[in-house]
């Protein structure tokens, strides 16, 4: 949760450097909003990291439901990061290029550990990453800004909470 927590209420250069006007579909300029800038920014980061922790746990883990788990998160969190590029792309807005901060050091935890100890660490920052992303896009879903992001965070939200159960079982 902290690492949400700190992209939302982070830099504010993210919310200067999302100002510039984009195109939007109908041809109107319009200015990106604080929300829908930093909910880019976030996700971004999260689905990287997501996929990065899921990568070692593809080779770290013991339990098969770990790799299981974790290669249904590489896969569905490739997709979606694939789909809010595209939508960043398109409609002007910046994505994460690298994990937070917050969101490294959870990453520096795991990569030393193996077997049992791999899967407990990884169970738990999949159950806390994604309580924070149900969170994130549930906030995008009901109160962004831009029609695409919005649309994306409705889509996804139910993918996210599966994770989230699913997690939760591991």
């Amino acid at each position: 949760m902290a690492s949400l927590l700190a992209l939302m209420v982070a830099s504010p250069a993210w919310a200067q450097s999302g100002m510039s006007p984009n195109s939007a579909a109908s041809g109107t300029r319009s200015a990106h909003t604080t929300q829908d800038v930093r909910f880019v920014m976030a996700a971004s980061a999260a689905g990287d990291t997501e996929i990065m922790a899921s990568r070692l746990a593809q080779k770290q883990a013991q339990s098969a439901n770990v790799k299981t788990f974790a290669a249904t998160m590489i896969h569905d969190h490739t997709m979606a990061n694939e789909q809010l590029k595209a939508i960043a792309q398109k409609d002007g807005y910046s994505i994460a290029s690298m994990p937070t901060e917050t969101q490294e050091a959870n990453l520096a935890k795991l990569r030393p550990l193996h077997g049992a100890d791999f899967d407990k660490a990884y169970a738990t920052m999949m159950v806390s990453d994604h309580r924070d992303a149900v969170a994130l896009f549930q906030s995008e879903s009901n109160s962004g800004n831009n029609a695409d992001l919005k649309a994306f965070a409705t889509q996804t939200l139910p993918i996210l909470q599966h994770h989230l159960s699913m997690a939760t079982s591991l």
